[in-house]
């Protein structure tokens, strides 16, 4: 499975389109329609992985889904980027990213002697409204010019990507796309949401997909989701949220009220337990310092970002340890 979401915007596009019907309805709004007409949507399915490493999360989010064109196994990959300067390697990363769907199907499926169709989108979204501007295909990477690479011809590969930029598109046009009404709201607070001191005039095109949701099976549960998204990366207060969650009913308005508690009390947690954890941090330090002099300032660093596991072990090893390097072994 993949590891827990790491940031509201992986939890929250995670939480939505990891919905087949949700997931399809995008997809069918950005591919081509040639290929949009071949893919059996109601055949979608999610599949329990992630290609995106740890390290990257912070960056990016991806679904994979299972599904067939016409009678043949396919996958479709959808990736966001939710990082303000979009990536130039993006269209190398991609390619990895369907090599590795390509091993995990030949895993599954040791006698195969052929490949599914692997469809891969990049939704990109970002704080500061900075366009795509980088390759989406991977033979503009390569370092050479242009008649050499039409002089190379087929040895070099010519992968590509989707792009839905959503910098380039407008509220209104998001808004009028054939979307359920979480995955429209999706998109609109991916492209508006991080940072907007203004979100609560700019949420007003949203008020009617916001009421659907409400009144739908399970949309207290999808509220929820929203106005998390909302309060953790947007700088507008519940108090001026209000003003438009109000207009839901009693029901939006204990939602926003009870998500707002909850997301405070989160919060205190994390800063006690962040606490704590310099707290150790410095008694390690000390410990180190007495036993062992001045430290180089690469582990003073390393101490001070340590979790809370690795300081009990290095904690428990500074006696016995007759020389720093000592402490650090595993």
């Amino acid at each position: 499975m993949a590891d827990a979401p790491s940031n509201p915007h992986d939890a929250y596009f995670r939480q939505v389109l990891s919905r087949p019907a949700d997931a399809a309805a995008e997809l069918r709004a950005v591919l081509p329609k040639a290929v949009a007409a071949r893919v059996n949507w109601d055949a979608l399915e999610l599949q329990p992985c992630s290609f995106v490493s740890q390290q990257l999360r912070s960056r990016y989010s991806d679904l994979l889904f299972r599904t067939r064109i016409d009678n043949h196994d396919a996958y479709v990959f959808l990736l966001i980027e939710h990082q303000s300067s979009p990536d130039p390697l993006m269209p190398m990363r991609m390619l990895e990213y369907q090599v590795g769907i390509w091993n995990r199907y030949v895993r599954e499926h040791p006698k195969t002697k052929s490949l599914p169709v692997v469809i891969p989108l990049v939704v990109h979204a970002s704080r500061d409204g900075r366009h795509w501007d980088c390759p989406t295909e991977l033979s503009e990477l390569l370092d050479v010019d242009h008649l050499t690479l039409d002089a190379l011809g087929d040895l070099i590969p010519r992968f590509r990507f989707i792009l839905d930029d959503l910098t380039v598109h407008a509220v209104s046009a998001l808004c009028a796309r054939e979307l359920p009404p979480a995955t429209r709201v999706l998109l609109v607070l991916l492209k508006i949401a991080a940072g907007n001191k203004r979100l609560a005039i700019e949420l007003l095109p949203l008020v009617e997909d916001l009421q659907t949701i409400v009144s739908a099976p399970g949309g207290t549960e999808v509220l929820e989701w929203v106005v998390t998204y909302i309060l953790s990366v947007g700088e507008t207060s519940d108090t001026e949220l209000g003003t438009v969650f109000y207009r839901l009913g009693p029901h939006a308005k204990e939602v926003i009220m009870s998500t707002a508690e909850r997301l405070r009390a989160e919060g205190e947690a994390r800063g006690e337990a962040r606490g704590e954890a310099r707290g150790r941090a410095e008694i390690v330090l000390e410990l180190l310092v007495q036993k062992f002099g001045t430290l180089p300032d690469e582990i003073d660093a390393m101490v001070r970002c340590a979790s809370a596991g690795e300081l009990r072990g290095w904690a428990a090893r500074i006696l016995e340890a007759e020389r720093l390097e000592h402490v650090f072994q595993a």
